[in-house]
């Protein structure tokens, strides 16, 4: 008799799918290049005046850095049931099948705050996720679970609105690679 080998493979979970921002880059090029202009005017204003030394010159490198810092965008990426917005320091993520609120905050710059059930609280900019269908979709998803679990006590206006925009935004686009606009 032979003997009974199990050939029986494990099955692998799927592997998890993850969106990031697709225009992150382009964005980081520009604040690069944003620091990097500052940086070569002061430096060529000062030498045209002969004022350029070294102090002068770390003075308008600390500047040039601090302008980086202020621009530079977060890095958006998001999975199945989270989000993460990276920082220039740290990186904050928040569980979007267990929200419990998103807001909009409306300023110079709008935001779209979503705060989970175990208290992380994540800003981002709107436009991120209607330039990003992939990460819209996921994250609409988890608001999705959020709110037939109950947990959302606000903010279902919020991802309406946030929804017809990025639909908005999608038609748009449709419309022009269709060479119907």
């Amino acid at each position: 008799m032979r003997p009974r080998t199990a050939s029986v493979e494990a099955a692998a979970p799927p592997p998890e799918r993850v969106a990031r921002d697709r225009h992150w880059s382009a964005d980081l090029r520009d604040t690069i290049f944003c620091a990097g202009v500052l940086l070569a005017l002061l430096i060529v204003l000062d030498a045209a005046r002969g004022e350029l030394t070294l102090p002068r010159t770390a003075l308008w490198c600390a500047l040039a850095v601090l302008l980086f810092a202020v621009l530079l965008p977060p890095k958006v990426s998001a999975g199945q049931g989270w989000l993460a917005s990276r920082g220039l320091l740290r990186t904050k993520r928040v569980r979007t099948d267990r929200l419990i609120s998103v807001r909009w905050i409306d300023g110079v710059s709008q935001r779209l705050v979503l705060r989970d059930l175990y208290g992380t609280r994540v800003e981002i900019d709107p436009t991120v996720l209607t330039a990003n269908p992939d990460l819209w979709a996921l994250l609409e998803h988890g608001a999705h679970i959020s709110c037939q679990t109950g947990l959302m006590t606000c903010g279902a206006t919020a991802l309406r609105q946030l929804s017809r925009r990025v639909d908005s935004e999608t038609a748009h686009l449709l419309f022009k690679i269709s060479g119907m606009r």
